[in-house]
């Protein structure tokens, strides 16, 4: 196990304890800023005008994951519905992310999949795209049938995740290619064993080109969420050698974070999309990005100075 893999399982570990919970939502809601576009969705709205003057699209993300009750999702389903409305009566260049245990999958299935569906219908009125994020493994296979029967009601302007350290992920991607889901295609941020996960970065990386070629060669547009650059430089060479043309993928990074990169690659030409949060949830999506490299904590820490 490198540096970098076990700083994230020792951060991610941390951050499950509730006394550093507590410490966190007490005195960190400054910090989290810096990933966070604001708790409101007109806060979030004017980031995505700055950013689409820049070349950059958006994916808007309303946190929330890990609900104890059904209304709980409802009140998520109805803000949902009220951001994709925003979306179009701004024209704002971007498009939608959700996360299933947010709206119910945890709890009950089926109220899971009817507040998703009204999400993913309204969004198909304004021919907007919804993509429902992938969590952790225990969720795996239910966002992957939730997704494909959403497909199957017709409902085609919606996409997932799949997760380049789950050793599963390649027949994953196969199965989905063929039932024309798109898909972002990630590293993985949450905590997995052994058992079904790649532990060293080495592995992860390998499996992340290969699910890349994949989707590059089949002639699937690809959405690939990194920042890392050595992936960055892979796929520009990798579609540069076979022809590809720029408009054949999309690179995907978060908010808040490489801001200038994400400038730069739109005025090479390539597609950017910026994945933006916003809302008062925020301590579980700040803990990953916290997890995932030390220069993240650095960087919160070098704000928290200023």
């Amino acid at each position: 196990m490198d540096g970098t893999e076990l700083y994230r399982k020792v951060m991610l570990t941390i951050s499950g304890s509730k006394p550093v919970k507590r410490l966190s939502l007490k005195y960190g809601r400054r910090l989290a800023r810096k990933f966070i576009a604001g708790e409101h969705l007109e806060d979030a709205l004017q980031q995505i005008e700055i950013l689409n003057s820049r070349g950059i699209m958006v994916t808007l993300d309303h946190l929330g994951e890990g609900i104890t009750h059904l209304d709980e999702a409802e009140g998520y389903r109805d803000e949902y519905v009220r951001l994709v409305d925003g979306i179009a009566e701004r024209k704002v260049n971007a498009n939608v992310s959700l996360k299933p245990t947010q709206m119910g999958m945890a709890i009950d299935g089926e109220a899971c999949y009817r507040n998703i569906s009204a999400v993913v219908r309204q969004a198909a009125g304004h021919r907007i795209f919804v993509r429902i994020d992938m969590e952790d493994s225990p969720f795996t296979q239910r966002t992957i049938d939730l997704v494909t029967r959403l497909h199957s009601d017709g409902l085609t302007n919606v996409g997932t995740v799949v997760q380049a350290y789950l050793f599963r992920t390649m027949d994953d991607v196969r199965t989905l290619a063929k039932a024309g889901v798109k898909l972002r295609l990630v590293k993985g941020a949450y905590k997995e064993p052994a058992s079904i996960a790649y532990q060293r970065k080495s592995d992860v990386v390998s499996s992340f080109k290969r699910i890349i070629r994949f989707h590059l060669d089949q002639g699937i547009y690809t959405a690939i969420a990194t920042h890392d650059d050595t992936i960055i430089n892979w796929v520009k060479e990798y579609a540069r050698r076979n022809r590809l043309p720029k408009t054949a993928f999309e690179f995907q990074m978060l908010y808040g974070l490489r801001s200038n990169e994400q400038a730069s690659l739109a005025k090479q030409g390539y597609r950017i999309r910026c994945y933006m949060p916003y809302g008062s949830m925020w301590y579980p999506y700040y803990t990953r990005r916290l997890a995932e490299k030390p220069a993240n904590l650095m960087l919160v820490l070098k704000n928290m100075f200023h």
